[in-house]
């Protein structure tokens, strides 16, 4: 790489790259990088389309996993695990249409984040609004039957102006009656506890309202808590606190920390709350203790190099899954504070991205700021498949995805929907 000079391939040769604050100049290092990434991406749908897909592992293919499951070579949990990476990587793309009761609900709006219940039953939508805020809105995932790829959409214009940085379903009534949604207003925060039945139009003149609302500091995160001792409880991380709040009682705890908390997760076992910090660092916090001034209540502390972006328990509580600014995936044993394994390939510089884990399938799932779509097998740490975007790629077109077995409940279909832009896809996981 020669300083002022950039290589063309095609020509073999290299050009002089003129300075970029040029606006006539149509050769920068941002356009040459972007043109190469474009026509990487465009390649990689054409052999998706084409089903040119190859499987990672070597003699990875259903007749051989049977063959070796018959001869007692695999047990029954490999071959489960080594079929779903097979899936996995026949996954098609299709395109879903959204119908809406609604006339006013209209695909003009960019998705922002979509995130299902713990059913898969309904998923939680944003959507930057054009003039600026945010819309709200649940789809319905019961008709995304294996004939029919059509899902409705129910919207809520009431809260459109607030501009969202984390949400989460939230179990106050019954498991995912209400919706946490933080962030930011004009200057400060806000922070809001919305039931789910305000987006639903089986009862349009009796809508509850708005159960809880607080200005805050600017927030990055949430988290609902799902364990007994701490009921009706939802954390919020804050620049440099983190305020944990009783939505029934109004009982608040703030916690202090050194740096923004980004990412946060409950764990169900113990009323015990993980924090991601700005700083790289992540601890816990038990929330029965009381805060007192020079008493160290950080239980685990664990450490990135790089911003912590995504936190995610898995199901036996000893292991936590995290993602940084620097683009590490880590596997960390709790037990011991050590790194047990790291899965390679995720792209990010800044921006805040979640992670999805699918212990079922022994999957691990990320979008990485480039707007590629990986999988991981959780087991290995061996990448499984690199989806590109069906856009190009920019910074708000970055995908937003859900994967699960039952995608519309317990008989629901398995797959992976991922949105982009205005539209909403299905990969089929059959």
């Amino acid at each position: 790489e020669l300083p002022g000079f950039y290589y063309d391939s095609e020509k073999n040769r290299y050009f002089r790259l003129l300075p970029g604050h040029n606006n006539y100049n149509p050769l920068t290092k941002e356009s040459i990088q972007y043109k190469a990434m474009e026509c990487k991406r465009l390649r990689l749908l054409e052999e998706e389309e084409k089903q040119k897909k190859n499987t990672t592992r070597a003699g990875l293919n259903s007749s051989m996993l049977l063959r070796k499951r018959q001869l007692g070579l695999l047990s029954s949990t490999s071959y489960c695990r080594l079929v779903h990476e097979l899936k996995v990587n026949c996954m098609q793309r299709r395109k879903i249409e959204i119908h809406s009761p609604d006339s006013s609900v209209t695909g003009t709006n960019n998705f922002k984040i979509i995130v299902a219940d713990v059913a898969c039953e309904r998923i939680f939508t944003v959507n930057d609004v054009e003039h600026g805020g945010c819309k709200y809105g649940i789809i319905n995932l019961s008709g995304l039957g294996k004939e029919s790829l059509t899902v409705e959409m129910y919207d809520n214009l009431y809260f459109t102006n607030r501009k969202v940085n984390s949400v989460c379903w939230a179990s106050l009534t019954h498991p995912d009656s209400h919706l946490c949604l933080m962030g930011i207003a004009e200057t400060p925060g806000c922070a809001s506890l919305l039931p789910a039945s305000l987006f639903s139009n089986t009862y349009p003149g009796d809508r509850p309202g708005m159960l809880c609302s607080f200005k805050i500091s600017t927030a990055w995160s949430c988290a609902w808590c799902l364990n007994p001792q701490a009921d009706n409880c939802f954390s919020t991380g804050l620049t440099r606190r983190v305020l944990v709040t009783n939505v029934v009682t109004g009982h608040r705890q703030t916690f202090g920390t050194n740096s923004d908390v980004l990412a946060q997760q409950f764990a169900t076992q113990a009323p015990v709350l993980y924090n991601g910090c700005r700083s790289g660092e992540i601890f816990s916090i038990d929330v029965r203790q009381r805060n007192r001034k020079g008493q160290s209540w950080k239980a685990i502390r664990l450490f990135h190099d790089s911003a912590v972006t995504s936190i995610r328990l898995l199901e036996d509580e000893y292991y936590l899954m995290a993602a940084d600014m620097a683009g590490k995936i880590k596997l960390w044993d709790l037990r011991t504070a050590k790194c047990v394994k790291q899965y390679k390939g995720h792209h990010n510089e800044y921006a805040i991205l979640p992670l999805h884990v699918n212990e079922e399938e022994g999957l691990l799932i990320a979008v990485g700021q480039d707007c590629y779509t990986r999988i991981w097998s959780l087991q290995d740490a061996h990448l499984l498949r690199t989806i590109p975007s069906p856009h190009p790629s920019s910074k708000d077109a970055i995908p937003s995805v859900v994967f699960s077995s039952r995608l519309g409940g317990s008989q629901g279909v398995p797959g992976l929907l991922m949105a982009v832009k205005q539209d909403l896809y299905h990969f089929s996981y059959n």
